[in-house]
């Protein structure tokens, strides 16, 4: 495992490397593309001989200039040859981490002949597993290089929190675990929790990549943020959205099925299907906080920045339900082994 976190430390720094290099890129491509500003009417005269209302500035493009090219891909390398191989390292470094990173998990299981899944040391790799799986799926149809650097980030934190405060020794399971639905109901939550990572990542972007957009929209703001030059690079704000939202609504089913599952084996193993226990409270919570994003995403028409943060609500909750529930809360769940 600490072979992967290093290889995944190394992409990470070469993900840095392409958004740092990238920039110049970008500007310079900008500053070929554009020429001068001139002036449109914001509204012509009324027919009594009204005065005109004040003008505007409108940036003309260069023959050949597409104003939107690249916002719906995102262009991480803003144009840098060098960037662009230094972005093809970096998911040549993630490809080897993984592989570095299954090998990890496949060889925990193999050592208790049993599924990887019995703690939270267990559980927390196998989840970093999913969201590298997630992100490598995404990258192999789609051009989401631009998601590299905040999968990378995550999955390292997770991986470093799993090595020095969540990691127990490798030791059979308990009674109530030791059935075939582990592999069932466990698989689906795992696979369900590495992929709204990835919704969830895509919200937070959506977020900042909305508030640039308004700025570059509005003409009073002439202020240059820190982060302009990554910002551009990122897909458009409506195109992260929908991101989101097709990710989240193509998992929560997984995510239903994980919970009936898990209340078909609480019945095998405690007689009965519901008993308020924490972990199904919040599971149940979770549930509902997904189910009110993908409600109110698809009836009230909410989109944009509403529908992030009851996204983000929801990953939160899920946090909880993972980390809060089974450290600080005792129950008929408390496996966490630490």
């Amino acid at each position: 495992m600490y072979s992967a976190i290093a290889v995944y430390l190394m992409a990470f720094f070469a993900y840095c490397m392409e958004w740092t290099f990238g920039s110049s890129g970008t500007v310079a491509k900008r500053s070929a593309d554009l020429t001068v500003e001139v002036l449109e009417p914001a509204a012509a005269a009324g027919a009594g001989g009204g005065v005109a209302l004040a003008e505007r500035p409108v940036v003309v493009l260069r023959d050949g200039a597409d104003a939107g090219a690249g916002d719906d891909e995102g262009n991480v390398a803003g144009g840098s040859e060098r960037a662009d191989r230094i972005g093809r390292v970096a998911v040549s470094l993630t490809v080897l981490a993984f592989l570095l990173h299954a090998g990890s998990v496949l060889t925990r299981g193999i050592s208790v002949e049993r599924a990887p899944w019995g703690n939270m040391y267990e559980f927390s790799t196998s989840v970093a597993l999913m969201v590298v799986t997630a992100f490598l799926a995404l990258l192999w149809k789609y051009p989401v290089r631009w998601l590299g650097l905040f999968v990378t980030l995550p999955v390292l934190t997770t991986l470093g929190v799993a090595v020095t405060v969540l990691y127990t020794d490798s030791e059979q399971l308990v009674p109530a675990l030791d059935s075939y639905w582990l592999w069932i109901h466990v698989a689906s939550a795992i696979v369900s929790f590495g992929a709204f990572h990835i919704g969830a990542l895509a919200s937070i972007l959506f977020l900042f990549k909305q508030r640039y957009e308004r700025r570059q929209a509005d003409p009073a703001d002439t202020k240059r943020g820190r982060f302009d030059d990554q910002l551009a690079r990122l897909p458009s704000a409506s195109s992260l959205d929908k991101t989101a939202y097709r990710v989240n609504a193509i998992i929560f089913p997984l995510w239903t099925f994980a919970i009936v599952c898990g209340a078909i084996w609480a019945e095998n193993a405690w007689g009965r299907y519901w008993g308020w226990d924490p972990k199904e409270v919040w599971s149940f919570i979770t549930w509902v906080a997904y189910a009110a994003y993908l409600h109110a995403r698809a009836t009230a028409g909410w989109k944009g920045s509403k529908a992030a943060v009851v996204s983000l609500v929801a990953f939160s909750c899920f946090l909880f339900n993972y980390y809060g529930v089974n450290i600080f809360v005792n129950g008929l769940h408390s496996y966490a082994g630490v």
